[in-house]
This record gives structure tokens, sequence and C-alpha cells, in this order.
């Protein structure tokens, strides 16, 4: 709220003096109100690109009340925006469910290939990177290879409140599994996991559209993900799909990127293909050619 209070008089002054053609406001709330206001008090038209936790029904475990409390505003604020962004169709039709008469444009996230040294000799490690949550089911993860004994390592990459919980899941694991923390994305030992690693598994309940999954495709890992969001979307037949919260599905999928190294070869190369779809310059250019679309009617500068 202190937000929205102490944000309209500068945007509407920010925006007379420099004269924009368009707004493109990031996330439903907090940010497009500030958006709106602004194009009713200017005529500068605007959109918005939502991102997941601003959609009534995303992630529920966390926002449920606060969605539900605020739905009705939540509404009016989708249907005033001139455009509306989704990275994902699974986002969409979350979108659509409250709203079905609205149109929305998908355009993925951009993402850059990190650079990733990819002739290194690759080991016998299955990687995960994120933030530590039980939505992102490492978990499960944890389950599928603690009896397993297998010849491989899993590292994980990420801190936060399920930290504890999944060291002391992990702790009589046959197969050793280590935890690094927090690493800096350019930091030698994120990149070297990165580009020492085989496997990168991804089994969250819920993702709109994860950039992780770019990154992993880019270092040349096969990829493993979840079934649930925007997964799908970002691998494509680039990779290997699991049931959310399905031990014997991931359990099945990981031994067999274990056992066959040219069908991990092979989704590795599909993989470091596809990412290409995802680049800054192509999604640039899908953004500019919707830009185009709303400043078209408006005159440069209205007032």
């Amino acid at each position: 709220l202190t937000y929205l209070i102490g944000g309209r008089k500068s945007a509407t002054a920010l925006a007379k003096a420099n004269q924009y053609d368009l707004i493109h406001a990031h996330f439903i709330i907090p940010t497009s109100p500030l958006a709106r206001t602004i194009r009713r008090r200017t005529g500068i038209p605007y959109l918005v690109t939502c991102h997941g936790s601003d959609v009534p029904g995303y992630n529920p475990d966390r926002f449920g009340l606060q969605h539900k409390l605020l739905l009705p505003y939540w509404k009016s604020l989708v249907r005033s925006a001139d455009a509306l962004v989704s990275p994902s169709e699974n986002l969409k039709q979350l979108i659509l469910s409250h709203c079905p008469e609205l149109d929305i444009h998908v355009i993925p996230n951009g993402y850059e290939p990190a650079g990733f040294d990819r002739t290194r000799p690759r080991q016998n490690n299955i990687l995960l990177c994120s933030r530590l949550f039980p939505r992102k089911g490492f978990q499960y993860v944890i389950e599928a290879v603690k009896d397993l004994s297998l010849n491989w390592q899993v590292h994980i990459i990420g801190d936060g409140t399920y930290l504890e919980p999944l060291k002391a899941k992990a702790h009589d694991s046959k197969t050793p599994i280590i935890f690094h923390g927090w690493l800096d994305r350019d930091s030698a030992p994120f990149k070297a996991l990165y580009e020492t690693s085989s496997i990168f598994i991804l089994p969250s309940e819920a993702e709109n559209f994860p950039t992780v999954l770019l990154e992993a495709m880019s270092a040349g890992l096969a990829v493993i993900a979840s079934s649930a969001g925007g997964c799908p979307e970002v691998i494509g037949d680039a990779g290997l799909l699991v049931r959310p919260r399905d031990v014997d599905d991931i359990r099945r999928q990981l031994l067999r990127l274990i056992e066959d190294p040219a069908l991990r070869a092979g989704l590795a190369e599909k993989a470091a293909r596809r990412v290409s779809f995802f680049t800054w310059q192509n999604i640039t250019q899908r953004h500019l050619e919707l830009y185009q679309t709303l400043i078209r009617p408006y005159p440069r500068g209205t007032t």
C-alpha cells in the first residue's frame, strides 16, 4: 500500500516529463496499478507482463488468502490493461480461468546463454539448482536416489527455508548428496558444476517459466523436469518429463538417463539448440512487434 501511495505522484511526474509512448509494467500487483494511474492521467497506453505469483491460483499454499481477498481488484486491473503478456501458455490458461474474455499474448522470458564451456569432461553428477522450498520438489529426488547406492553424486545449489529439512532427509542416503548452499552465478564453483555435471533435474510442483532450465540446457546437461506449469513449454522434446511428487517416476527417468549415455548426449544436443529460440534477440523482437500495435493508435506523448 505504501508503495502505491508513494509511487503514484512520482510515477505520473516521470511519465509527463519524459513523454513516453508506452508503459510496460511487470506484475499485475503491485506495479500495474501505477501504470493504470498514469494512463488515466496522461493517456499513455500500458501493458503488463504476468509472472505467476501475481495470478490467483498460482502457488495457493503461499498466496491463497491474499489472492482470494484481492480477486475483485485483480480482475479490474487485468481488464484495464491495453495488453497482457504471459511467459507461458500454462499461466495464460490460469488467467483465463478468472477472466475468459481477455486476449493474452504468450511471449516467453528471454535468456542469454551464460557462456558455459561445454567441452569439459562430464562426471557422474546430477545437479539441482533453486531456492529451497517444499514446492520445488527436491525432497522427491532425495527419496528417489537415497536407497540406490549409485556411482553418481547429487549436487544441490541453493538456500532457503527448506535447506535443513532436506539435509535431514539426505543424511542416510546411499547415494552421495552434496549441498553447496547459494553460489554466485558468475563464480567458478557454480560454472564448474554446470560444466561437469551430466544430468539436471527440476521436479517442481509449480513453475511459470523457469529460466533455470534454459541455463542447464545451454550448459549441455540432459534435463529432466516436472510436467507441471510451464516446464514442458521450456524443454519441448529436448528433455524428459516426470509427474510432480512422483518418486517412482523420478527414479525411473533418472535411471533411464544414467544407464544410457547416448540418450544423455542426444538430449543435451537438442537442448543446446532449443535455447536459441529463447535468446533476447528473438524475444525482444516479439515484444517490439506488440509495442507497435499499442503505440500506433496514440499520438506520441499524449497528455
